[in-house]
């Protein structure tokens, strides 16, 4: 059907900016790009964990990433392990640390040398599933560091489960890329952290490139009463007598002679050369002791 008059169009035909039509990085793109956030991650990774080993910064060596499926990365997971799922705004990914591992830990929380039972259990018991939640917290708080801050939205946990099959993931066929950090520790045995990141979820992290400066937590002055200051041992001294005696009194010294002693009713209290406050003496329950008086 042959219209009668030309067609002219009613507004301006839309013209699409090639930047919009041109597809998203690659897998070649975003291996690179997470390898070298894996290295920025390490680094946060040492300060955060050393309080779970009894404050001794481990060694923290990520590996190369390698491309693979879900189904060929979960091959790897033991049956018992902390396995959690993590959302990026909504784009998923996993995080697993062998079930023997969480346990060492918890025994090294509770005073013990970091053994493990005889026989693993088929569940975590509670203990377990705090640390596991504390570990949760520190991927999460280091990942978000390592990209610079919360790209593609808040990093949290969903969901966890000790066996992958009842977390359901992602689906067995899904295009990975999974990332491990060795951790070791002088005298101990290495452990690893594992993530597993699908392609999907690279494209939305790295959508708009790397941060090329992380994000740093604002720093104030550290609190005497957190760690790890809290436990460290500071030299307080009293000075009770501060006396001059000449060397004719010194040389003349004998057993059994009788020094007269001026205590002071104000006693320093000196710490690192400098008196810190003032005190006066006294007793309590049988042993000599100072009432704070005056802080300098």
């Amino acid at each position: 059907m042959k219209p009668e008059r030309a067609f002219i169009a009613e507004r301006a035909v839309a013209r699409h900016d090639p930047a919009l039509l041109r597809p998203g990085p690659g897998m070649g793109d975003l291996v690179p790009a997470l390898a070298r956030m894996s290295e920025r991650m390490a680094r946060t990774l040492r300060g955060a964990i050393s309080p779970l080993l009894g404050g001794a910064e481990p060694q923290i060596t990520p590996m190369k990433p390698m491309q693979t499926d879900f189904a060929d990365f979960c091959s790897e997971v033991p049956r018992l392990a902390a396995n959690s799922l993590f959302h990026i705004g909504s784009a998923p990914f996993l995080a697993t640390i062998e079930g023997e591992t969480m346990l060492r830990l918890v025994d090294r929380a509770f005073g013990g040398p970091g053994d493990t039972p005889s026989s693993l259990p088929k569940e975590f018991p509670l203990s377990a599933e705090l640390m596991i939640g504390r570990m949760e917290q520190i991927i999460a708080a280091c990942l978000a560091l390592a990209l610079g801050g919360p790209t593609g939205g808040p990093i949290r946990a969903v969901r966890r489960e000790a066996s992958l099959g009842q977390l359901q993931a992602m689906p067995d066929a899904a295009a990975v890329a999974a990332l491990t950090f060795n951790v070791n520790e002088q005298g101990r045995m290495p452990w690893a952290i594992s993530l597993a990141f699908p392609v999907e979820t690279l494209t939305q992290v790295f959508a708009h490139g790397e941060s090329k400066r992380p994000a740093r937590p604002a720093r104030g002055p550290g609190s005497p009463t957190d760690a790890p200051f809290a436990d460290l041992p500071i030299n307080v001294t009293a000075v009770l007598v501060d006396m001059r005696l000449p060397l004719s009194t010194v040389s003349a010294l004998e057993v059994g002679q009788i020094l007269s002693v001026p205590i002071a009713r104000s006693v320093p209290l000196i710490v690192g050369g400098k008196p810190c406050a003032h005190g006066t003496i006294g007793a309590l329950d049988d042993r000599v002791a100072i009432q704070i008086s005056q802080l300098s």
